[in-house]
């Protein structure tokens, strides 16, 4: 009966698995036992064991919150129709009630019982869809050939399942990025690892007539900035000979002024001089 239930169990199922898969070497195999085996079994017993703690208070608290208003309205019955000492027995019951309902709840809240199971559930479950996807090749591994592709892929996934229930546990407490440099995603590079080679090819010539057509207008725009520079300069000569023939003219005409109005002088002067 205990072999059967060993076979049946998920740890007998993913044993014999393993040792049908072929990867590049013994390591590896001993790799997935030692890691996501283990990681699986781990988190599935601390589901398991939460889950006890976090069912047992729950029932405490739902049925402690259904005798104790019960309890009360029976209180408020005709004093002669209650048994004798009634009064003494409803209020340490309620006080035990109340105080028990109390601390179970509180234990509750103090140890994220009701957290750590659906995050415990949830870990574990994602764990399991992971393998079971690695091991038949399908979901995001059915592009894969064979599993030796997908071993690399894979254990990166365990990894980020297992940091993100980390940081879960201990928010603030430490950072697994601290000290490490934010990569800039190159999406170009992205772009040309993933496409397939016709594909690549038909990029890469894309790429470099686009190239050749930027080049072109950068060209362009340098022999336009050249011409503008020109325009401009002549533009600034003709302003310098049309100010400078303008300040010709006016010194000129204020030359001839002075000159008339001395004639009008000297001739006003001789008439008076004859009358």
């Amino acid at each position: 009966m205990s072999e059967n239930i060993k076979i049946n169990s998920y740890q007998g199922q993913v044993k014999d698995i393993i040792e049908t898969l072929e990867l590049n070497n013994e390591t590896e195999k001993s790799i997935l036992k030692s890691r996501f085996l283990a990681e699986v079994l781990m988190y599935e017993t601390r589901r398991n064991n939460t889950k006890k703690y976090y069912n047992v208070f729950r029932f405490i608290v739902t049925l402690g919150s259904l005798f104790l208003p019960a309890l009360l309205s029976i209180g408020q019955m005709d004093p002669a129709k209650l048994p004798r000492n009634f009064d003494n027995i409803s209020y340490w019951a309620s006080w035990t009630i109340s105080l028990t309902v109390t601390a179970c709840n509180g234990f509750l809240q103090l140890f994220s019982l009701d957290k750590n199971y659906f995050e415990f559930s949830i870990t574990t479950e994602q764990l399991k869809t992971e393998g079971w996807q690695f091991f038949q090749l399908s979901g995001k591994y059915e592009e894969y050939e064979s599993h030796k592709e997908a071993y690399k892929p894979f254990c990166k996934s365990i990894e980020n399942i297992k940091r993100k229930q980390v940081e879960k546990e201990f928010p603030g407490k430490a950072d697994v990025n601290k000290g490490k440099k934010e990569k800039k995603y190159d999406f170009q590079k992205e772009l040309m690892t993933n496409l397939p080679q016709q594909y690549q090819i038909e990029t890469e010539k894309k790429t470099k007539e686009m190239d050749q057509k930027i080049n072109q207008l950068l060209n362009i725009m340098g022999d336009s900035k050249q011409m503008i520079s020109t325009v401009g300069n002549v533009r600034d000569i003709l302003n310098t000979d049309i100010n400078s023939s303008i300040n010709k003219n006016v010194e000129e005409s204020e030359k001839i002024a002075k000159e008339i109005t001395s004639e009008i002088i000297d001739k006003t002067v001789e008439i008076k001089d004859i009358n």
